[in-house]
This record gives C-alpha cells, structure tokens and sequence, in this order.
C-alpha cells in the first residue's frame, strides 16, 4: 500500500507540476513539435533532437518489460504501454500505481511477446539509445539548451519525463528478474544505480523468458494472452 501511495503522489506532483509550475510555453512550440515529429531538423538544437527522439524509445523500452508483467495483472498494460508514446510517464506512473507484484509467468509467449522478449531488440534499443545520447551531447548546444529549459514548458517537461522514465525502470526490474530466475541482488543495483544505461544493458543481455503450459487468468491482458 505504501509503495502504491507513493506512486500516486509521484504521479499527482509531476502532473500539477508540469501544469501549473512549469515554465509557460513558447509560441512557437507546436511548430518545432511539428518539425522534429517529422524530421526538419535543421536549425534545431541537436540535444533537443537527441532528447526528443530518446522519449520515442523509452517507451518501447518499458514495454519490453512491461507487456510481459502484464500478462499477470488485472490491469492492461498495453493501454499503459502504448499511452507512454504519447505522453510518457503520465501513463507509466499510473500503471506502477495500479499493479501488483508479481514475479510469475503463465502459458505461451505470442509473437509479440517473443519480440519483446528478444535480444536483439534489447541490442537495437541499446544501440539507438547510445547514439542518440552521443549525437546529442556531443553536437548539442548546451547554453541553448538551458535557456530553452528555462522557458519552454514543451523541452521543460519532457525533460523531467526523460529523467523520471530512466529513474523508474528498476520498479519493474525485480519481478522481471525473478521470472528469469535471476535472484542476485547485486545485479539488480548495477542495473538500477545506472539510470537508463543499466535498462538497455538488461535488455540486451537477459536471458529469454521461460514458458509453462498453464493457464492465462481470465482477468488479465487478453492482447498478451496465447
């Protein structure tokens, strides 16, 4: 109850904040949404490039470890998951609210599921994550990207979603652990004390989820049921 608590007040901070704290929006915001959304990127801060590309990612990050612990709740994760496309930890943080520890996996996993579950999508991830954070901190104008930060309320809080996202991840990281029959609890830290890096790192090198011939609960997320 505790835990859920706390991610309820998270939830509940980050949407007042981002609504009403957070710097007033520029006028020219849905152009430049507009224009990264479909790649006119020239004259863009390359940082604001890298960072807006890094939060299409993540959420396929999440689901990689999202769609599979849904499979044993009541809720549907894949509402959660394809929600964070749009507006990221809004609908993350929510899901970690409403779930319940589970470190279980029951039946077959579906073509989605052996997507998700699959290394090499754990190395693409890795590798597009990676060079997006080069490109950007490498060609990216720092000073403009601060004043930006400072008055837009678009880069303000996307960038606070990227540093919850990356920050979260370790909430579902134990119970996917366990399903996999990983126990040892210094590897969950090395993941969990490497925002985002440790997230990728897992991904591309988890071993694959085993399956059982049981049932799917009848309450849970038919579009990850066999």
């Amino acid at each position: 109850m505790v835990r859920k608590i706390g991610f309820w007040l998270l939830w509940l901070g980050f949407v007042t904040y981002a609504f009403f704290l957070a710097p007033p929006d520029r006028p020219d915001t849905l152009e430049v949404i507009k224009h990264l959304s479909t790649g006119q990127i020239a004259g863009i801060n390359p940082l604001i490039v890298a960072l807006f590309n890094i939060m299409g990612v993540i959420p396929v990050i999440y689901s990689c470890v999202l769609f599979i612990d849904g499979r044993m709740q009541k809720i549907p994760a894949w509402l959660f998951a394809t929600a964070s496309f749009a507006v990221g930890a809004f609908a993350i943080v929510p899901y970690l609210a409403l779930r319940e520890p589970n470190a279980s996996f029951v039946g077959k996993k579906t073509w989605l599921l052996k997507i998700l579950d699959s290394r090499w999508l754990g190395l693409v991830l890795a590798i597009a994550t990676l060079s997006l954070l080069l490109y950007g901190i490498r060609q990216g104008d720092w000073t403009d990207f601060v004043q930006q930060w400072r008055s837009s309320r678009f880069i303000h809080v996307m960038s606070l979603d990227f540093c919850l996202l990356s920050l979260l991840f370790p909430a579902l990281l134990k119970d996917d652990m366990a399903r996999r029959g990983l126990t040892d609890q210094r590897l969950f830290w090395v993941i969990a004390l490497l925002p985002l890096m440790g997230a990728i790192g897992y991904l591309a090198l988890r071993p694959s989820l085993p399956q059982t011939e049981g049932e799917v609960p009848a309450q849970t997320d038919y579009r990850t049921s066999p």
